[in-house]
């Protein structure tokens, strides 16, 4: 019986790096992950973005989200925004019920912040 495995492929553009995930993300794969997400960070530290395709993710365990959840530590450390780009259902469920999900942007979502002087109070 073969151990199932993740495949990583970096990608860097216009001080955004990619990384694209493929197989399984678990026990036995996330500590390469965080491994090659941090070399990623200090390969370019002033990049803008690290984005990780979850496409190809088949299956992600808590030792996955756990690997993410370093991930972000990493490059909120660092002031470089983390990106989970198009996570499966079941990687959204998991985000969901942790209540992680505000952690990491995706892709295809306006990165809107609110500004202290666009509070604004309202009245019964």
């Amino acid at each position: 019986m073969s151990t199932p495995s993740l495949s990583l492929t970096v990608e860097s553009e216009d001080g955004v790096m990619r990384l694209r995930l493929a197989g399984v993300l678990d026990y036995d794969t996330s500590d390469g992950l965080v491994a090659r997400a941090g070399a990623c960070v200090d390969e370019d530290p002033r990049a803008g973005g690290l984005h990780l395709d979850c496409e190809q993710l088949r299956l992600c365990d808590s030792t996955g989200l756990s690997a993410l959840l370093m991930i972000h530590r990493r490059t909120t450390d660092r002031g470089i925004a983390l990106f989970l780009d198009n996570p499966p259902p079941f990687l959204e469920r998991m985000l969901d019920v942790t209540g992680t999900r505000h952690l990491f942007a995706a892709e295809n979502e306006t990165s809107r912040q609110t500004r202290p002087d666009e509070i604004r109070e309202t009245t019964d």
